[in-house]
């Protein structure tokens, strides 16, 4: 278990919990499990999970975790200005690499709320970053 450690969910992290056919489902899902706090959920995954499980046209997956969400069963952390400020920031600087834009705004998160734990499947932005609060995220799975 990782006491006192929060961590912060990535799409494809979640992509493959839900999904028994990916490739990284049971790490992932083993990784979860063994989380001793709940981890975050950055309001911005939302919108690219919603669209990565419907265009494979799973409904009812995304319905029952949206649900979980609603249920108090999933924590969702608030994109604010400053992280938007700081998602331009990273964006800019790490253009050449071709960074997402939603690994971005996790990175603004986690720099705001001192979180160094990122549940990703996605180990080379993750690696590429540098954040201002640690020397490197600690990458789950």
């Amino acid at each position: 278990m990782h006491r006192n450690k929060v961590g912060l969910l990535d799409t494809g992290f979640l992509v493959a919990v839900l999904n028994a056919q990916d490739k990284h489902h049971h790490a992932c899902q083993q990784a979860l499990l063994k989380e001793a706090r709940p981890p975050l959920l950055p309001d911005m995954v939302i919108p690219e999970l919603a669209y990565m499980i419907l265009r494979e046209g799973s409904y009812p997956v995304l319905i029952a975790f949206l649900n979980s969400i609603v249920q108090g069963n999933i924590r969702v952390e608030k994109t604010t200005s400053n992280d938007l400020a700081r998602t331009a920031e990273l964006l800019k600087k790490y253009a050449d690499t071709r960074v997402d834009f939603v690994d971005c705004v996790i990175v603004a998160i986690a720099e705001r709320l001192k979180i160094q734990r990122i549940l990703t499947v996605d180990r080379r932005d993750f690696q590429l970053f540098r954040p201002l609060h640690c020397s490197h995220f600690e990458i789950v799975p």
